[in-house]
C-alpha cells in the first residue's frame, strides 16, 4: 500500500483527505502539534520512521492579517518550513505535491482568470510566501506537482475541520440572523472541497508542473450569495438578508480567478461554481424549503 504523508493534517482540505483516502492509502497526517516544520531535524526524522512514496505539503499560516502584522513567523513556516520538506523528500525519494493558492495574483491589476504561465504579482505576505516557496522548491526537486488551489467551500462534518468558506459565511449569518454582506466587484474560483479531494490522487499520474485547481467561477461574490440563497430556497429573503456593496473595490475590481483548464484537460474534473454549490447544496440537504 502506498504510503502518503500529508503535513497540516488537521485542517479543512487535510482531515477531508484522509477520510476519503484512509481505506485506499497509507495516510499519516501530521499537524503542528506533532511536527514542526521549521525544525529541519524533526522533519527529517519523520521521514526516516514513515518513509513516504508521496508527501501533501499543505501546513501553512494562511491567515493574511497574521501573515501581513508577523512577517517572520510567516516566512519561516510558510517558505523555510516548506524548503525543509522539499530536502527531506529529495533525501528520502519521496514525490511531493506542494499546495498553494490562488492568492499569488491577488495584486495583479490585470483582469483574470489567470493560467498557470500568467507572471503572479502577489500584494499579501501570506501570498508573497507561497510564490517564493515555489519558485524555491523547484530548485531542490524535479519529482514534484505545485498545487494552486481556488478557495473551497464546504459545511461542517463528523471529525472534519472547518475554515472560512462563502457557503458556510452564508449560513452563519442566516442562523444569527446578520445581513450578508458582499461586492459585486470581487471575483474569485469557489471550488467544492470534496470535488477536489475526489480528483486529488490524479494529480500523481500528471507530468510533473505546476496545475491550477478547482472551479471556474464567471460569477461575483455577490452573485454567488443570492445563488446560495435561491438554492436554499431563500428567494424571497434577499432583499431582507442580502446587502450589496458596490463601493468595495469600485475603483479596482479585485479578480484572483484562476484558468483551472489544463487539469481539466489532464482528466481532472470539477464543476463551474455555480453548479459545484447547487450540487453541495443538493447533497447535504440544505434547502430550508
Amino acid at each position: 500500500m502506498l504510503k502518503i504523508l500529508l503535513t497540516g493534517g488537521e485542517g479543512f482540505f487535510g482531515t477531508r483527505f484522509k477520510k476519503f483516502y484512509q481505506h485506499q492509502y497509507e495516510v499519516l497526517t501530521l499537524d503542528k502539534n506533532e511536527l514542526d516544520i521549521t525544525n529541519n531535524d524533526d522533519v527529517d526524522k519523520a521521514f526516516q520512521i514513515f518513509k513516504p512514496n508521496y508527501v501533501i505539503h499543505a501546513a501553512a499560516i494562511a491567515l493574511t492579517d497574521f501573515c501581513n502584522k508577523n512577517p517572520d513567523i510567516a516566512y519561516k513556516v510558510n517558505v523555510e518550513g516548506a524548503l525543509n520538506v522539499a530536502n527531506a523528500c529529495k533525501k528520502y525519494n519521496s514525490k511531493l505535491v506542494f499546495i498553494s493558492t490562488e492568492q499569488v495574483f491577488n495584486g495583479n491589476i490585470e483582469s483574470g482568470p489567470y493560467d498557470e504561465l500568467h507572471p503572479a504579482n502577489p500584494d499579501t505576505m501570506y501570498g508573497k510566501n507561497k510564490l517564493e516557496a515555489e519558485n524555491l522548491i523547484k530548485d531542490i526537486l524535479e519529482e514534484l506537482w505545485i498545487v494552486r488551489f481556488t478557495w473551497q467551500f464546504g459545511i461542517p462534518e463528523c471529525n472534519c475541520n472547518m475554515a472560512a468558506n462563502i457557503l458556510w459565511e452564508v449560513m452563519t449569518c442566516l442562523m444569527k440572523g446578520d445581513k450578508i454582506v458582499a461586492s459585486p466587484n470581487e471575483y474569485r474560483g469557489m471550488g467544492y472541497i470534496n470535488e477536489l479531494i475526489e480528483n486529488f490522487e490524479k494529480i500523481w499520474s500528471l507530468p510533473y508542473d505546476t496545475y491550477h485547481l478547482g472551479s471556474p467561477n464567471d460569477m461575483s461574490r455577490y452573485d454567488v450569495v443570492e445563488h446560495i440563497l435561491t438554492e436554499m430556497g431563500l428567494k424571497d429573503r434577499i432583499p431582507d438578508v442580502l446587502v450589496k456593496d458596490s463601493e468595495k473595490y469600485k475603483d479596482h475590481p479585485r479578480d484572483a480567478r484562476i484558468d483551472v483548464s489544463k487539469a481539466i484537460s489532464h482528466g481532472l474534473k470539477f464543476s463551474n461554481t455555480k453548479d459545484a454549490l447547487s450540487k453541495c447544496i443538493k447533497e447535504y440537504n440544505l434547502k430550508i424549503k
